[in-house]
């Protein structure tokens, strides 16, 4: 049975510096709050993965907590580039950032084949592209039915996943709805998942569409009201779209930015 704890016990507990953590969520139910705790708690040197790195992940690798960024598409949803990320790369503050890049569907079958138990993943991808030159977990295998020539992908198998939900019941039961990503695929191909959600029930009501994951493949679930904002939990709250405008100010500059995170993140509880 998964824990319940608070998110900054959850934080300390589960993530370490070090440690390949990824953050999923695809256009809502975005795990902001836990990241800003990373942020708090100063942890360092992680290996950050995610399909959309998006503001969290500016925010995370300005913050000094990434070492290398595992995606497939980065930038600020419907505004612009990242300018932490892209400051990261280009100049190396405040720290040189790797990247392993990829496709979506790469990225996809990563989480497939490690939540599987399987060393790798297979997909008619990466033809044209120059990806696969540029990344040691990209490599190619010949079908043993056909003789057809394809792509491997190495499997991802995060140290931890968290990721946000609408609800988990008191066994740490979840259940997320709405628009969906790879949670379910993430959470299951990592050793350790924090769960932040919307709030804790007596039970789960079933849901078309809703993804239950099981308390015996949670490690610690923490309730926080308005965990993903600035984007939204479907049925509790909306996307901020102001955020998401006026970020791309606050992070073109070195100084604003910092200001930012000292006064938003840094020295709020």
């Amino acid at each position: 049975m998964a824990e319940l704890a608070t998110l900054r016990e959850a934080v300390a507990e589960l993530i370490h510096d070090g440690d390949v953590v990824a953050m999923e969520g695809f256009t809502h139910l975005i795990p902001f709050a836990a990241a800003h705790e990373v942020i708090r708690q100063g942890l360092a040197d992680l290996t950050l993965v995610r399909m959309t790195p998006d503001v969290v992940y500016d925010q995370l690798i300005g913050a000094g907590a990434a070492r290398k960024l595992v995606f497939s598409w980065g930038g600020n949803p419907g505004v612009g580039s990242l300018h932490r990320f892209r400051d990261a790369v280009e100049n190396g503050w405040p720290h040189p950032l790797e990247v392993d890049e990829h496709s979506h569907a790469g990225m996809a079958n990563r989480y497939v084949a490690g939540a599987s138990g399987l060393p790798f993943a297979v997909v008619r991808a990466y033809r044209g592209t120059d990806l696969a030159s540029r990344t040691s977990t990209v490599s190619t295998v010949t079908c043993p039915f056909t003789g057809e020539k394809l792509a491997a992908v190495a499997a991802l198998n995060p140290d931890v996943t968290v990721i946000h939900a609408q609800q988990a019941d008191r066994a740490g039961n979840v259940q997320l709805w709405g628009l969906t990503g790879v949670q379910k695929e993430a959470a299951l191909a990592a050793r350790r998942v924090l769960v932040t959600v919307e709030e804790i029930v007596d039970r789960l009501t079933p849901r078309p569409g809703g993804v239950v994951l099981p308390g015996w493949a949670i490690t610690a679930v923490a309730e926080v009201p308005g965990g993903a904002h600035p984007s939204y939990a479907a049925g509790y709250s909306v996307r901020d779209n102001g955020f998401y405008q006026a970020w791309d100010a606050v992070s073109r500059d070195r100084d604003t930015f910092t200001a930012w995170i000292r006064d938003n993140i840094l020295e709020r509880p």
